[in-house]
């Protein structure tokens, strides 16, 4: 039976809805618009456009790898406040960040919120003033189908988000001023395949080139567990070794990131569609470990640093899962 959302919705709920229905909207079809739009004016009087923008395209092909094109208009849009208050979102730190020092943290599990780090309304700025936050949700040349897109060069960098490649963590991990928090999502787009609510399950396992990555700069790791960013969706039964998620790695490999088969709810009712559920993210920021700078690390030290991340992590969870109504037998899984 469909549950249909009742007239009297107060209005700042409803811009709330409107500024997710946009991000959504974005995310899962800008790319394709804005690759048609593109190709099709190749075919008009206003060719030249297209042919302008591939020029630009080319001569701006670094900059994901350069700290990206953060415009403050974009980032101070009160588009943002309406989507972070739309589930609601709040920050919780263990430990204050030294705004001098650059950090490199591990965001956990997989999620698309870039509401964390990127954008002014977050109370991840209020919580720690000084410190910049960038996101690296994936090779940003991935973020469309085509790359001569406005999607790709305007989109993702304008909020903050930057290239997860060693170029781009290399660029801003040197700059002596500190200040930085780059927060990698460690698990990329095939932890999306075992997300869904009660799944507390990370690929960490064998993802180590960011332990590596600290030790050269010697940045500080921060083990970073956001609560609730499994609960948004609903996903498909895929268990491993199941005919769908042996089909699903398979897209993943080809194609470079996942397609999770997920459903929440719609627009005017509640039972089906492709928003998330409201429902509240904690995101706790763990205390940072401390790294000595390493410029060329053995596998043993970064073996040895893998594991103490995973130990720190597991403890993060441990210690406020009950706060957020996770059975006490419940611990995390690594794959």
């Amino acid at each position: 039976m469909v549950e249909f959302a009742p007239l009297s919705v107060p209005w700042e709920r409803r811009l709330q809805t409107l500024a997710v229905l946009q991000w959504v909207f974005s995310f899962l079809a800008m790319g394709q618009i804005c690759t048609v739009v593109f190709i099709g004016l190749l075919f008009t009087k206003f060719w030249f456009l297209a042919v302008l923008y591939a020029t630009w395209w080319y001569l701006d092909w670094d900059t994901p790898q350069q700290g990206g094109r953060p415009i403050k208009f974009i980032r101070r849009s009160v588009m943002w406040k309406y989507m972070k208050d739309y589930f609601p979102i709040s920050v919780l730190s263990e430990q204050e960040l030294d705004p001098s020092r650059n950090y490199l943290a591990g965001f956990h599990p997989h999620g698309g919120l870039i509401l964390h780090f990127c954008q002014k309304h977050a109370q991840w700025e209020k919580g720690f003033v000084g410190t910049a936050g960038y996101l690296f949700p994936g090779p940003i040349h991935h973020y469309s189908p085509c790359p001569l897109t406005p999607h790709l060069t305007l989109f993702p960098l304008s909020p903050g988000l930057v290239a997860s490649d060693k170029e781009s963590v290399d660029h801003l991990l040197s700059r002596k001023e500190g200040g930085n928090l780059l927060a990698i999502i460690v698990g990329g787009s095939k932890e999306s395949l075992d997300a869904r609510p009660g799944a507390y399950r990370l690929l960490l396992r064998n993802r180590k080139g960011f332990i590596k990555l600290a030790l050269m700069h010697g940045a500080a790791l921060v083990p970073i567990f956001s609560f609730g960013e499994n609960e948004l969706f609903d996903q498909v039964n895929n268990p491993p070794g199941s005919w769908l998620r042996c089909v699903q790695n398979h897209l993943q490999k080809v194609m470079g990131f996942a397609l999770p088969l997920f459903h929440g709810r719609g627009v005017f009712q509640y039972s089906f569609g492709l928003l998330p559920y409201r429902r509240p993210i904690t995101t706790v920021v763990g205390k940072p470990i401390e790294v000595q700078k390493t410029l060329q690390p053995s596998q043993e030290e970064v073996d040895h640093l893998h594991q103490r991340y995973i130990k720190e992590l597991c403890n993060l969870f441990e210690a406020h899962k009950l706060k957020f109504d996770i059975p006490i037998d419940q611990h995390l899984e690594f794959c």
